[in-house]
């Protein structure tokens, strides 16, 4: 049987919201299965519990945020994408997640740390089959026309693979690559796609400051660009970490689906918006997938079985 998975014990993080700038404190826990991953928002008087599914998202402006029923004058979580990435690349399916503010913390701008926090924590199998979700029949969303258009698409495939291309008129974007394809069952999301960090443009700055937004961004969690180039005195991670950094973020987004998907995803200039608007066309037509189970590793799709190796 391919058994969900949880974490063994504590493990702890202290950090600052990207846009916020407040400083949070974030625990994460074990929780049983079919629990999915719970976020608490332990600094309110009575604790209000937020599960991360794609109904309860409420806002995808700059980030992916999560609220109790999706309603945004609720309490909320902010820019979960970088931890449900992990989660994903993880394979873990059940988590709790204690924080104390309402924006998770950006620590180095990646996945890479959440990684690290999970794994030392250690990794379990749970006495309860992995549900996957299938797609059955192509899904895809659009938006705009010419030189606006943009778009997201799930497919039929037996496995996880993801497709992104970015479309940046920009010196220090275009000599990169803007086009990544990457299969989750290849084992290396830590490796490839998890220490790509979040971008912006020095030019935006003032802009989102002004609004109270990217309170806590810096070139310590932020790839900074300017009109020409990269600021950040040590470079890029990877020679195409922009177009990874979007597929980092489409796996967080679509880890909402509520299940590990067996699915091609395919886009092209997608962000949380769009993202959301895929899940919500998928979950909202229950011909389109169905929830499987394999009672034995030789069954599933390649590598989806195996846990991550530690670092």
């Amino acid at each position: 049987m391919i058994a969900q998975r949880t974490i063994k014990g504590l493990t702890r993080a202290v950090g600052v919201g990207v846009h916020g700038g407040q400083r949070v404190e974030l625990t994460l826990r074990p929780a049983p299965p079919d629990s999915g991953v719970v976020f608490r928002r332990v600094d309110l008087h009575t604790a209000v519990e937020i599960k991360a599914h794609a109904l309860n998202v409420c806002d995808t402006r700059m980030a992916t945020t999560l609220s109790a029923d999706g309603a945004p004058g609720g309490p909320k979580v902010n820019t979960v994408e970088h931890l449900l990435s992990a989660c994903s690349g993880l394979g873990l399916d059940n988590l709790i997640v204690d924080i104390t503010a309402e924006e998770v913390p950006i620590l180095d701008g990646s996945a890479a740390a959440f990684v690290f926090l999970l794994q030392n924590a250690g990794i379990e199998l749970q006495k309860a089959p992995k549900r996957f979700m299938r797609i059955q029949r192509t899904i895809e969303v659009r938006e705009g026309i010419g030189r606006d258009l943009k778009w997201a698409r799930l497919e039929p495939f037996e496995g996880y693979k993801l497709g992104f291309e970015i479309d940046f008129d920009h010196p220090a974007l275009s000599s990169t690559g803007q086009r990544v394809e990457f299969d989750m069952g290849s084992g290396q999301y830590k490796r490839e796609i998890a220490r790509a960090r979040t971008f912006g443009f020095s030019k935006d700055v003032d802009m989102m400051r002004s609004r109270g937004l990217g309170l806590g961004g810096s070139m310590d969690n932020v790839i900074v660009i300017d009109e020409h180039r990269v600021l950040n005195s040590e470079g890029l991670r990877y020679d195409d970490e922009f177009v990874k950094h979007k597929i980092l973020d489409a796996i967080g987004d679509l880890f909402l689906a509520g299940h590990p998907l067996l699915a091609a995803y395919s886009a092209f200039r997608s962000g949380h918006g769009l993202n959301n608007k895929l899940l919500r066309a998928l979950l909202a037509d229950s011909s389109a997938y169905s929830i499987v189970t394999f009672d034995s590793a030789n069954k599933a799709p390649a590598g989806l079985a195996e846990l991550a190796p530690a670092w």
